[in-house]
């Protein structure tokens, strides 16, 4: 399996909806990524395998130091291959060079070993209000 991964890449409306539907087990949706993207991350990493789409992370931000991963997605024939661990990789990378000095996540219980054992994340204090 060889993955290319591209910071702030170009990917159809389409693509990430459908990874998203499959990633979060919902409809597919009409979304429109690329809009919201440009105008609210900092960044963002896609994951190709040839030219089909199998990973995606959004990279929020505060416009300063924080960062923030957010719906990390990586479609099911290509998981536990690495291609989320890449993902975040490339996340961490570029938020550092932007001068962010925190990257933030948070998750389900079920992504821990993901999240704290291959990406590197340490456990802290965060409180959360659902809306």
């Amino acid at each position: 399996m060889e993955i290319s991964y591209e910071w702030r890449g170009h990917f159809g409306n389409g693509e990430v909806n459908a990874l998203h539907a499959e990633g979060f087990e919902h409809a597919l949706l009409e979304d429109d990524w690329w809009a919201q993207v440009n105008r609210h991350s900092l960044g963002w990493v896609c994951a190709r395998e040839g030219g089909e789409l199998v990973g995606f992370v959004n990279v929020a931000w505060d416009g300063a130091i924080h960062a923030f991963i957010l719906d990390t997605l990586v479609t099911e024939r290509c998981r536990r291959h690495g291609v989320g661990t890449g993902l975040v990789a490339v996340a961490v990378r570029e938020a550092r060079a932007a001068g962010c000095e925190w990257l933030h996540v948070d998750f389900d219980d079920h992504l821990k070993d993901f999240y704290f054992g291959a990406c590197g994340f340490q456990p802290t204090n965060a409180g959360l209000i659902a809306l």
